[in-house]
């Protein structure tokens, strides 16, 4: 079965958030929406998770793009929040970190159960191969998201000598 118009607009979409999350990730630390890089990233994203909708075959599908929709919606907006004065760069690294982790997930599990064509490298769910790709991306998650807020504690302390 071939991909739909809408199908390739949401891969071809989002594909760009990738290098952008990966630029940022190495250059920043994380993903910084006040950049030129940040606002793509943004948009990318969007469009990915807004396409999701009219072609999700599985209702997972759509609990993952409503949360990272969620993620996105609290990673850029919460520096708006004058209650958040304090706390707002933690919450907005830890969502948009949460953004990427989310986008990454279905990227392998469709890359891998796709490519190459005609011979994928997974054909299962339950693959040892795609269960390790989504560990280790779990991984970096839940070691990553730490050394984030170490790195902005760290940053803030500078700020305030």
């Amino acid at each position: 079965m071939g991909i739909s118009p809408i199908g390739w607009l949401h891969t071809l979409g989002s594909l760009p958030a990738i290098p952008l999350a990966a630029y940022m990730l190495v250059k920043h630390g994380r993903i910084v929406p006040e950049t030129g890089a940040g606002r793509a990233y943004l948009w990318f994203m969007l469009l990915g998770v807004l396409t999701v909708y009219p072609i999700a075959h599985q209702p997972v599908s759509v609990v993952v793009a409503t949360v990272t929709l969620a993620m996105l919606l609290v990673g850029y907006g919460i520096a708006r929040w004058r209650t958040a004065r304090n706390f707002w760069k933690y919450v907005q690294t830890i969502s948009l970190s949460i953004s990427v982790f989310l986008l990454m997930i279905p990227t392998v599990s469709e890359s891998l159960r796709r490519l190459p064509v005609g011979n994928p490298l997974v054909t299962d769910l339950k693959d040892p191969l795609l269960l390790g790709v989504q560990g280790a991306l779990f991984l970096a998650l839940i070691v990553g998201i730490p050394l984030q807020i170490l790195a902005l504690r760290k940053q803030q302390h500078l700020q305030t000598r």
